[in-house]
Formats: C-alpha cells, sequence, structure tokens
C-alpha cells in the first residue's frame, strides 16, 4: 500500500496533485492552504461559456487568448497557486511546458462562485489575487446574480472594486477594453 504524503510546507504541491488524480476534485492552494472543490455543475459550466465567448468573440489585443484549466503561480512560492475559471494570457502560453503561468503575464482573471463557497473564502481568493499582483479580477456571482470587477493591486488589496448585478455591463479595463454583459448568465436555483 502506499504511502500518501502529508500536508506540509514544501510539499503542498504534491499533495494536492495526488488528491486531484484520487478524487477528481479541483485542488488550489491558497495562502499555504488546501482548497478543494467538486466540479463544477451546469449553471456554473454555463456562466465560464457565457463569458468565454464573448471574450473570444470580441477584438482581443494581438498576442492575447482565452483559456481555462490554466492555473497561476504566487510569485516566489510555487507551491501557492489558483485556478482561475477562465484567465486571459498571452498566446504563447500554449507553446509553455509549465502548467503554471506568471501572474504578470495575466490580462484578466475570471473567478465564479460555486454554491458551495464562503465569503470568507471568496475573500481570501481575491486577497490573494491582489497579492499575486493580477491586475484584473471579474468575479462572478451566479448564487445573486451579482459580480465585482477588482482592479489596481497594490500591498497586498485590491484599490479599486467596482460591484454590479446581472444586467449591467462589466467595462474590463486596458489593454481588453471590451465590455462584457452578464444578462443572459444563469443564477443557481434554490439549493
Amino acid at each position: 500500500m502506499a504511502v500518501s504524503p502529508r500536508p506540509r510546507p514544501g510539499n503542498l504541491r504534491e499533495v494536492a496533485e495526488k488528491i486531484e488524480e484520487a478524487t477528481g476534485l479541483r485542488v488550489q492552494i491558497v495562502g499555504g492552504k488546501l482548497v478543494m472543490s467538486p466540479t463544477p455543475r451546469g449553471k456554473h459550466a454555463g456562466v465560464v461559456k457565457g463569458l468565454r465567448r464573448q471574450l473570444e468573440g470580441s477584438v482581443l489585443p494581438a498576442g492575447l487568448d482565452v483559456y481555462e484549466v490554466s492555473s497561476i503561480a504566487l510569485p516566489d512560492d510555487r507551491d501557492d497557486y489558483v485556478t482561475p475559471d477562465l484567465i486571459v494570457l498571452p498566446t504563447d502560453w500554449e507553446d509553455d511546458d509549465d502548467w503554471l503561468a506568471d501572474p504578470e503575464d495575466t490580462a484578466l482573471a475570471v473567478e465564479v462562485i460555486s454554491q458551495s463557497e464562503k465569503s470568507r473564502e471568496i475573500r481570501d481568493k481575491a486577497d490573494w489575487y491582489a497579492v499575486a499582483r493580477v491586475p484584473v479580477l471579474l468575479v462572478v456571482d451566479p448564487r445573486n446574480g451579482t459580480w465585482a470587477l477588482h482592479t489596481r493591486p497594490d500591498n497586498g488589496a485590491y484599490q479599486d472594486v467596482l460591484p454590479g448585478k446581472y444586467g449591467e455591463t462589466v467595462p474590463l479595463p486596458e489593454p481588453l477594453g471590451i465590455d462584457v454583459a452578464t444578462d443572459r448568465l444563469p443564477v443557481y436555483g434554490e439549493t
């Protein structure tokens, strides 16, 4: 019988990979803590699909494209990473053998909140992106049909947060300069 490694600083990435292999859960390391979530539900996937289609259908700046299942490393700690639902990266990402993108290469990260996520987990994840200095984070919450656009990371926090609700357009800043519609994004039903 194989012995599984125990989580400790320095081997969290190895533990996360083994958990993903064994369970199929999506595992991230946020602030040195293992964070596991189930495979997204249909409406979660519908939000991601709707946003991806809009981003791909718009004129993205040359050399940028939209990706799923790509993770971002925390600078100076490759044992700490997140996997946003969508990420806009340079197209040369497709030729990279590494599985962790550099946060400074990220033009946009999109997180779609799961039905089971807690407020503290959402705040912790937004703080993580700010510490990593991801310039633009869009958090979409299908639980209540809202979104928040986080920009200008500084000192471990986003300096600007623009809240909105479904039906209102999300104005993505340059270099994207795109307006994203939210009126057709699905909302989770009763649990």
